[in-house]
């Protein structure tokens, strides 16, 4: 075995894995491609994040430089792509636009304070492991958020495909309004070149999907637009881009702009952590690397430190370019620090070859590639598989398009909320056979009368015991015994081998369910007790004296009057573990 391969293999199977883990000198030569081809579809990409977002094209340029280097060197993934994208571009715009006007000093400082405050929140949530938070932004929530804020991106570029001005910082229904009502005055050359431009997009893609398109529509309409003086008939252009690398700064604002910040910096982290770190994921188990949440994080906290600090905007992750460079090979981070020398090159060198670039083509670039953000197909999908959860992301779809993109997360998390509690207020309730097998469910509609053997019935809740669920499975018991006939049934046992925790509402409901069972002259009893639950149930005085079994046939034994050795229950003492 090689040299490189071992220091590979160490490097993957280690707890802190090295900067640039994965690349030997079999595979430089590949990954210094893949990191050309990421400039290409990097550099045009990120002029129009910026200008989406409201700030200077150099913005989305410099988020290219420090913030990519410092993110390659820290993060645990090999291929993911740090990045602004549509979406974050999108979330700044909306969320800054109310409190600054669009290109002014002011919100250029917001948008450098709002990447430092999301810098911070990603550094928490690595230091005290919190990204399961970002689990609550499930895939139809996402999905309807990110659709609201790309639908939203999308009548913006189509102002400037048009040729079109209108106010980009204003709501939705505004927009189009803005847009229809002045469809008369439609350049026809910005039409023609935004025309031609998505036509090469949507069509290089299916024909050679390795080519960058992007780079080329942006060359081939500069070029043609500088050469026949389209800018002097109404095209409008990029224009001029300062040269120079990326300073450190920082920005100077009133506590209270910092605070009102928060809460558009909070869903601008949760949303890069849902999605980095499932990108991080799914890639780490497609090409076999460990991946390390924490670590990732933190490298986002460093990324967007460092772009809130020279000049940028807030960094996440870009699913496209790091699909892209997959099917490109790469299996490193070393196409992100080429993508960074790159960009500095052209940042001293070459702004000059930037100020020519045509706005409807930048409008086609973008509007094409935030495509497949409306998430049509996953909608779709959502459709057939499961209604309740369609509503969901469409809801979402529409707070975020209609009311803006605070109120479309927060809208998010309390439907995040509403399906959770929906789904544990119905967990699988059964009655079991004698031979332990599922029987009858107790939920609604459920045939009655089951009983586990004569006088006993086994009960089995599968989920842990909390507020949302306590009354229903507190009902479900009394229901399987009533439909019994509380004459024939005289003990029943709970299977709590799938209750993983319980909490104070459902002790008071267990204390009403034993006061009714007493008044029947029906005993208690448990089975099935996961050892590490067994104390926090004596604390809520839920197992109290009640006889516990092993098994769910040494409860039938015992209690069915079955002579079994292992029937012998185990009693609990209130307030003490056995």
């Amino acid at each position: 075995m090689s040299l490189d391969r071992r220091q590979e293999e160490r490097g993957s199977e280690g707890i802190v894995q090295r900067p640039l883990a994965g690349l030997t000198r079999r595979n430089l030569v590949r990954e210094l491609s893949a990191g050309v081809t990421l400039l290409a579809i990097a550099i045009p990409l990120n002029i129009g994040y910026a200008q989406i977002a409201g700030l200077p094209a150099t913005a989305g340029l410099y988020a290219l430089v420090v913030p990519t280097i410092v993110y390659a060197l820290v993060v645990s993934s090999r291929q993911v792509v740090a990045s602004p994208d549509a979406a974050a571009a999108a979330l700044v715009a909306s969320s800054i636009g109310g409190l600054a006007a669009a290109g002014s000093d002011a919100y250029a400082t917001m948008a450098l304070a709002q990447a430092i405050i999301c810098g911070a929140m990603f550094i928490l949530l690595a230091v005290f492991k919190l990204g399961f938070l970002a689990n609550f932004l499930s895939k139809p929530i996402l999905v309807g958020f990110v659709g609201g804020l790309a639908l939203d991106i999308l009548v913006s570029q189509a102002a400037k495909m048009l040729g079109i001005s209108i106010n980009s910082g204003g709501e939705f229904v505004e927009k189009v309004v803005d847009l229809f009502g002045q469809l008369g005055s439609t350049n026809l050359w910005a039409l023609a070149i935004s025309a031609l431009s998505v036509a090469v997009l949507l069509v290089g893609k299916r024909i050679l999907a390795v080519v960058p398109w992007a780079l080329i529509v942006m060359v081939v309409a500069t070029v043609v637009v500088m050469t026949t003086g389209l800018a002097d008939r109404g095209v409008a252009v990029l224009g001029e881009v300062p040269a120079g690398a990326p300073t450190v700064t920082w920005p100077v604002l009133e506590w209270q702009t910092w605070l009102l910040l928060i809460p558009s910096a909070l869903a601008l982290t949760l949303v890069t952590t849902a999605e980095g770190l499932l990108v991080s994921r799914s890639y780490g188990e497609k090409r076999h690397y460990r991946t390390d949440p924490n670590r990732d994080l933190l490298a986002f906290g460093v990324a967007n430190l460092a772009a809130g600090a020279q000049g940028s905007f807030a960094v996440g992750s870009s699913t496209s370019r790091t699909a892209a460079m997959d099917q490109a090979g790469s299996r490193t981070q070393m196409p992100s620090l080429v993508l960074a020398v790159g960009t500095l090159l052209l940042l001293l060198f070459g702004t000059s070859l930037l100020e020519g670039i045509p706005s409807p083509a930048i409008g086609a670039i973008v509007g094409v590639a935030i495509l497949p953000l409306l998430g049509i197909k996953e909608f779709f999908a959502l459709w057939k598989r499961d209604r309740f959860e369609f509503a969901i992301g469409a809801l979402c779809f529409l707070v975020t398009l209609l009311v803006g993109s605070i109120p479309g997360i927060l809208t998010a998390f309390v439907l995040a909320l509403i399906n959770i509690a929906r789904r544990a207020s119905r967990p699988a309730i059964d009655v079991l056979s004698a031979a332990d097998q599922p029987s009858a469910s107790l939920l609604e509609g459920a045939p009655r009368g089951g009983i586990t053997a004569p006088g006993v019935i086994v009960i089995r809740m599968a989920a842990p015991l909390f507020f949302a669920n306590a009354d229903v499975f507190a009902s479900a018991v009394r229901t399987a015994v009533t439909a019994a006939g509380t004459e024939h049934v005289r003990h029943v046992v709970i299977d709590m081998e799938a209750v993983t925790d319980a909490d104070v509402t459902a002790a008071e409901s267990f204390e009403s369910l034993k006061e009714w069972l007493t008044a029947n002259g029906i005993s208690l009893a448990f089975s099935r007790l996961r050892p590490s639950t067994r104390p926090r149930l004596v604390r809520l005085g839920i197992l109290e004296d009640h006889a516990v079994y092993e098994t769910n046939r040494a409860a039938v034994a015992a209690l069915a009057g079955r002579h079994d050795p292992a029937a012998t229950p185990h009693h609990e003492k209130k307030g003490t573990t056995t």
